[in-house]
C-alpha cells in the first residue's frame, strides 16, 4: 500500500503543478524554488482520491486552507552570501532550503494541531462531568443555612414554624431530586446524541445549568425554597446528559492508542469538580450564610466556559462518517484532531465499521435487551454501572466527619480534611489516566474492587473497636482514604470507558442511556437506604458494600475480556464469539455426523 503523496496520481499532480508554475513564472524568478516532492498539505486530497478511486485534486489541506499561497522566490533572495558567490549556487541547494523551510512550517502546524485533542478534552470536561462532581459537593457546605432558610420562609408564609422532622424531609428532597434530574438527563441523552450530534448536545446541555443557576441564585431574594428544588433538578439533568455524552464524544474522537486515557479524563474532571466544589464551599469563600445562593449559582461559570470554547473544536469523526455519512467533514475533523499524521488506516477502519452496520438504524434501549448479539456486553455494563453506586464509595463521605471528630480533629479543621478525601480521588483518577494504556481496563477494575473489599472489612473492624482502642480512629481515617483511593484507581473511571469500546456505533447511545439510568437510580436508592442500613447494622453497615465489591471482582475476573489496544471492530468480533459460543459449538460438531465409515 502506498502512503500519502507516493502514488502515481500524486506524482502526476506535482509534475503538472511544476509545469504550470514554470510557464507562469515571471522573469527574475526561479522555477527551481518550487518544492520537489509533495508535502502533508496534499494528504487530504490523496485520502479522498484513494478512497473514492478519483485522481487527487490539486488543493490544499483544509487545515491549511486559510494560509496564503506561496510565491516562488527570486534566485538567491534571502541569502547572506555576496552577489558573485550567490550566482554560483546550484539549483539543488535552493530546493533544499525550500524543503527545510517547508518542513519547519509543517512541524509547527503539526504541534498546533496536535494540541486540538487536548483542548477538546478540556472544553468537553469543564462543562461536562466536572459539573457532576461540583454539584454533588457544593450542596454540603450550606446545609445548616438552607434548612434555616426553609423554616424562616415557611414562618413568613403561614406564621408557624416547621418541625425539625419536616425540615429534614424537605432538605432530603432537595438533595435527592438531583438524582431524579440525573435520571431524566440520562434518558434524553441518547436521542440528543443521535439527532443533534455529540458536540452540539454538550453545547445545548448548558441551557439546563443556566436555568438552574437562575433559580438557585434568586431563591433567597424571591423567598422560595421551591426554587432551590427546581434548580437542583435542572442541575441533575445537565449532569445526566454530560455523563453519558462526554465519554462517548471523547472515545470516538481519540486515536486507538490513547482512547482509554482520553475517555478516562471524564473521571478526572468529576474528581476535579468534587475538589473545587469542596474548596469553594469553605466558610472563608462562598460557604458562609450570606453567600450560599452564589455558591449554588456558581455552577454557571463552567457552563459559560464550555459555550465559549467547544464551538471552535471538531465534532466526533465517527459520528460524522457513520451516522451522517459526511466523509468530507469526517476527514476535516480527523485532520484537526490528528495534525499531519497518516489518516488512511483510521479512515479505513471507520469505513469497515460503517460497512458492517450498513442499513441499520440507531438502537433503542429495549432493543438491546432483545438482541442476543449484545447480551454479554449488556450484562457487563449492568453489573459495572450498578456496582459504581452500590460499592459504598459515596457513603464514605457520610462517615468522614464522624470519624475525624472521633480522631480528635478540631471541628473547624474537618472541612480541610474532607477536601483531602476529594484530592485522593483526583490523584488516583489522574494516575489511572497515566497507567490505563499499560495496565489495561480489566486489571484496574479487578484490582480496585478487590482492594475495596479488603478495606471494607478493616473499616468495619475499626469502627467496632473505636471506643475500646485509642488508635482505632486513626485506622478508620486510613481506611476512608484507602477506600477512596482504590475506587479512583479503577472503577471510578474505567466503568465509563467500557460502553464506548464494547458497543458499536448504532448501539452506543442506547447503552449509555442504560448505564446512566442505573447509575442515577442506584445513587437515589443508596441515598435513601443508607441511613436505615446504618441503623440496622451499626458498625457492620459496610457488609452489603463488601458483598457488592466481591461479586463484581469475580464477574470481571471470569467474564470481562481486555479491550486495550483494539479497534472497535475487533472488540465487537470478540464479543460476538462469546455471545454465540453455543451456536458455534453446535456448528462445529456437525462435521462428524456426515462421516459414513472410518474403515480403511
Amino acid at each position: 500500500m502506498t502512503g500519502p503523496g507516493t502514488g502515481p496520481g500524486h506524482r502526476w499532480h506535482w509534475r503538472a503543478h511544476a509545469a504550470r508554475a514554470k510557464a507562469l513564472t515571471p522573469a527574475g524568478f526561479s522555477a527551481a524554488a518550487l518544492p520537489a516532492r509533495p508535502t502533508p498539505r496534499g494528504w487530504a486530497a490523496a485520502l479522498r482520491g484513494r478512497s473514492s478511486g478519483e485522481r487527487p485534486a490539486p488543493c490544499a489541506c483544509p487545515a491549511a486552507a486559510g494560509a496564503a499561497p506561496r510565491r516562488a522566490r527570486p534566485a538567491g533572495a534571502g541569502s547572506s552570501l555576496p552577489g558573485p558567490r550567490r550566482a554560483e549556487l546550484q539549483p539543488g541547494m535552493e530546493e533544499e532550503e525550500e524543503e527545510e523551510e517547508e518542513g519547519l512550517n509543517c512541524r509547527a502546524q503539526a504541534q498546533l494541531q496536535g494540541k486540538v485533542l487536548f483542548f477538546t478534552v478540556c472544553a468537553a470536561g469543564i462543562g461536562g462531568t466536572f459539573q457532576y462532581g461540583y454539584n454533588i459537593s457544593i450542596i454540603n457546605a450550606p446545609t445548616t443555612y438552607i434548612q434555616r432558610f426553609i423554616n424562616e420562609t415557611w414562618l413568613e408564609r403561614t406564621g408557624a414554624s416547621l418541625d425539625s422532622g419536616v425540615i429534614l424531609l424537605v432538605w432530603s428532597f432537595i438533595v435527592s431530586i438531583y438524582s431524579l434530574g440525573g435520571l431524566a438527563g440520562a434518558l434524553i441523552a441518547g436521542p440528543m446524541a443521535i439527532k443533534l450530534g455529540r458536540k452540539t448536545s454538550l453545547l445545548l446541555n448548558n441551557a439546563f445549568v443556566i436555568i438552574a443557576a437562575v433559580f438557585s441564585g434568586f431563591s433567597r431574594m424571591a423567598k422560595s425554597f421551591e426554587m432551590i428544588m427546581l434548580g437542583r433538578f435542572f442541575t441533575g439533568i445537565n449532569a445526566g446528559v454530560s455523563m453519558n455524552i462526554q465519554p462517548m464524544y471523547l472515545g470516538e474522537s481519540a486515536p486507538k492508542k490513547v482512547r482509554g486515557a482520553v475517555t478516562l479524563t471524564s473521571a478526572s474532571f468529576t474528581a476535579l469538580g468534587l475538589v473545587l466544589g469542596q474548596v469553594v464551599g469553605i466558610r472563608e469563600l462562598l460557604g458562609g450564610e450570606e453567600s450560599w445562593p452564589l455558591l449554588l449559582a456558581s455552577n454557571v461559570v463552567p457552563g459559560l466556559i464550555q459555550l465559549m470554547t467547544l464551538p471552535w473544536l471538531p465534532e466526533s469523526p465517527r459520528y460524522l462518517l457513520i451516522d451522517r455519512g459526511d466523509k468530507e467533514s469526517c476527514i476535516c475533523a480527523l485532520q484537526k484532531l490528528r495534525g499531519n499524521d497518516d489518516l488512511s488506516s483510521e479512515l479505513e477502519e471507520m469505513q469497515a465499521e460503517q460497512a458492517a452496520i450498513k442499513g441499520q438504524r440507531a438502537k433503542r434501549p429495549w432493543e438491546l435487551f432483545q438482541n442476543p448479539a449484545v447480551r454479554r456486553q449488556l450484562i457487563t455494563i449492568i453489573v459495572l454501572s450498578s456496582a459504581m453506586q452500590l460499592c459504598g464509595n459515596d457513603s464514605m463521605y457520610f462517615y468522614a466527619s464522624y470519624v475525624f471528630q472521633e480522631a480528635g480533629i478540631p471541628y473547624e479543621k474537618i472541612q480541610y480534611l474532607i477536601i483531602g478525601t476529594g484530592c485522593c480521588e483526583l490523584i488516583t483518577a489522574v494516575t489511572c489516566n497515566v497507567i490505563i494504556e499499560r495496565a489495561g481496563r480489566r486489571l484496574l477494575i479487578l484490582g480496585g474492587y478487590s482492594l475495596m473489599a479488603v478495606w471494607a472489612i478493616i473499616f468495619m473492624v475499626a469502627l467496632s473497636q473505636q471506643s475500646r482502642i485509642s488508635w482505632m480512629p486513626y485506622l478508620s481515617m486510613a481506611c476512608i482514604f484507602a477506600y477512596i483511593l482504590s475506587f479512583g484507581i479503577g472503577p471510578a473511571g474505567v466503568t465509563g470507558v467500557l460502553p464506548t469500546e464494547i458497543f458499536d456505533q448504532m448501539s452506543r447511545p442506547a447503552a449509555y442511556m442504560i448505564c446512566g439510568s442505573l447509575l442515577w437510580s442506584n445513587l437515589f436508592a443508596v441515598g435513601m437506604a443508607f441511613p436505615f442500613i446504618v441503623e440496622g447494622l451499626a458498625h457492620f453497615c459496610y457488609l452489603p458494600f463488601f458483598t457488592v465489591c466481591v461479586c463484581t471482582a469475580l464477574y470481571v475476573s471470569f467474564f470481562l475480556p481486555e479491550t486495550k489496544g483494539k479497534t472497535f471492530l475487533e472488540i465487537s468480533k470478540e464479543f460476538s464469539k462469546r455471545n454465540f459460543k453455543t451456536q458455534t459449538r453446535e456448528k462445529f460438531w456437525k462435521g462428524p455426523e456426515e462421516i459414513k465409515s472410518t474403515m480403511l
